[in-house]
């Protein structure tokens, strides 16, 4: 199958937003062997709009649309498509059904300018969005199948798991990719890829080994095809996660805050948390989680050392003579909390995220964290010498990592942080 993309939109052009659609719907055909053979973007032109539409058309088996089917003026797929195919516009009453229903469900008027969304290219069929408001367009022109969507990204995915791919694999032959992805934490791609060349240097051509980085959750992925790609894929999953070992967080899509909120369940337990330079970014992650207040029952954000010492117990003494950022402190923090919030583990955190605040005792990027019980606290110093946000962002990451080992029973620290002790 020939596939092509037209992504339109002057926000896209003007880098206002950024394309995520386009790697989502790359992703989302991946596995069934299909690929994007081309790619084009344009802004919201008419005559430019048409232009691509009847040239990318002429040369592939499906072209999907992507953005223009919203109620403004700037919204023109529709009226591209009309101009392209030959037909006119008129009221398509599916369209008209998909709206009256969902603005009643939403508690929304319908508008004259909703009502645009409505008026789609006579003869064509919809391809059905239970997001939103803009049903999508199925119609052929030369020969090829062209599928306009939506461009709000919940609504595409929807979009494309319940109504194109069922009807693109129905259409077409697809040779099945087996594909897993795992969740890793604290080790880069260059060292897992170190480990795969020492330990397999005979690593097989059919399972295809990828990486995609992100922060602070690595993914690993491993794809095979043909007759045996189940087994062949389970194999060789085991020998990855052999090599990762405590790193692993689980199977993708994975947080580590569900990772936690998992391990905690599981083991019975709660977790609070003390936070300085992070803000409370650890306790939002936890609680982004559903069922989360099953196991957390709140946080201290502790950002000035009057808080530290009003609402976490920290000694006017400790912070006189060590200073927020200190073992001492981290330790009250962390003991304070525990105290007041009543959980069976905490995770503490103070640090200096900068771009100030920083000396040569204390440069910016020290961070103390504290984690464990009340009997058994653990206190690391870190060195994240970083931009402030993404310091604030591993600082979370780290914490939520090392409560989870502290769940699990895992020693030692992930193998990237142990390169940040200070």
């Amino acid at each position: 199958m020939k596939l092509k993309l037209l992504l339109t939109g002057n926000e896209l052009m003007a880098g206002d937003t950024i394309d995520s659609n386009s790697s989502m719907i790359a992703e989302l055909i991946t596995d069934y062997g299909w690929r994007i053979e081309k790619k084009v973007t344009v802004g919201d032109d008419m005559k430019l709009l048409a232009k691509e539409i009847d040239e990318l058309s002429r040369n592939c088996d499906v072209l999907i649309i992507n953005g223009g089917l919203g109620p403004t003026v700037d919204d023109m797929t529709s009226q591209a498509l009309a101009n392209v195919s030959g037909n006119r516009l008129t009221e398509h009453p599916e369209a008209l059904t998909h709206l009256r229903t969902w603005c009643e469900q939403k508690g929304f008027r319908l508008n004259a300018s909703n009502l645009k969304q409505t008026i789609l290219p006579a003869g064509c069929n919809i391809i059905a969005n239970v997001r939103g408001s803009a049903v999508g367009i199925h119609l052929v022109h030369n020969h090829c199948i062209i599928l306009a969507t939506p461009g709000v990204p919940s609504e595409l995915r929807v979009m494309m798991k319940n109504e194109i791919l069922p009807l693109l694999e129905s259409q077409f032959e697809s040779d099945h990719i087996q594909t897993q992805r795992l969740a890793v934490f604290g080790l880069g791609e260059s060292s897992i890829q170190e480990k795969v060349n020492a330990q397999y240097p005979d690593w097989p051509e059919d399972v295809e080994l990828g990486f995609r980085a992100s922060m602070p959750v690595l993914e690993v992925k491993l794809t095979t095809r043909g007759e045996n790609a189940g087994a062949k894929l389970n194999e060789w999953r085991g020998n990855i996660i052999r090599l990762i070992d405590d790193h692993l967080l689980g199977d993708m899509p994975l947080t580590l805050a569900e990772a936690v909120i998992s391990a905690a369940k599981k083991h019975n337990l709660t977790v609070c948390t003390a936070e300085s330079c992070t803000g409370g970014r650890i306790a939002a992650e936890l609680t982004s989680v559903a069922g989360s207040s099953h196991v957390f029952p709140g946080s201290v954000v502790s950002y000035s050392n009057q808080i530290k010492q009003q609402f976490l117990d920290v000694s006017e003494t400790s912070l006189a003579n060590h200073g927020a950022v200190s073992e001492t402190v981290a330790r009250e923090m962390a003991l304070g909390a525990l105290a007041k919030l009543g959980a069976n583990l905490v995770v503490a955190v103070t640090g200096i995220a900068g771009p100030d605040g920083g000396c040569e005792e204390k440069p910016v990027g020290t961070v103390w964290i504290a984690w464990g019980t009340a009997k058994d606290l653990r206190v690391e110093k870190f060195l994240l010498p970083v931009d402030r946000a993404l310091f604030q962002t591993l600082v979370t990451a780290l914490g939520l990592d090392l409560i989870r080992r502290y769940i699990l029973n895992i020693p030692g620290l992930p193998e990237l942080m142990t390169r940040r002790r200070a």
